[in-house]
């Protein structure tokens, strides 16, 4: 099945499987004391970096380790040529937010609005990243990482 999605589903210039990889190889670190908070080696987020940029196949369980892994989800994102949320959708949902503050239902519904206004793609991987994420905080107690935390850390790179 992984290969039929490698067939049919990109994201702009890069594959969809690339992060269905690197989440799936994290999940074996969800517990992991400092997720995405401690950076992986360079060394090694570079060559595993090389090897997707040339096609290769990547072995993370082999060639990584959790922090190279998480480190390398979040330069994957990093370099997106197009922000999941540009800025003037950003925009949007500040103002959203600001003018909606004491009414949680049309501030929820101007939400969903604005997300179903993403291009396709960019509704897909920030669905699947939020569902990894919400995955991630449920062992906040051992990792430490709790939706804030996450906010902080992958805030940037969804909105810039």
């Amino acid at each position: 099945m992984l290969s039929q999605v490698k067939k049919k589903v990109f994201f702009l210039n890069f594959r969809f499987p690339l992060l269905l990889t690197l989440l799936l190889n994290i999940s074996i670190g969800l517990n992991h004391k400092g997720l995405f908070r401690i950076s992986g080696s360079a060394t090694k987020i570079k060559a595993l970096k090389k090897k997707y940029d040339e096609g290769s196949e990547v072995d993370l369980v082999k060639e990584g380790d959790v922090d190279s892994v998480a480190s390398l989800l979040k330069l994957f994102l990093n370099e997106l040529p197009i922000a999941v949320f540009p800025d003037a959708l950003c925009t949007e949902i500040v103002t959203t937010f600001e003018d909606n503050t004491n009414h949680m239902a049309e501030c929820m519904g101007c939400l969903q609005r604005l997300l179903s206004s993403l291009p396709k793609a960019h509704y897909s991987l920030f669905h699947f990243l939020v569902r990894f994420l919400v995955k991630v905080a449920s062992y906040s107690d051992e990792n430490h990482m709790t939706l804030e935390n996450l906010a902080i850390v992958f805030g940037p790179a969804l909105f810039r």
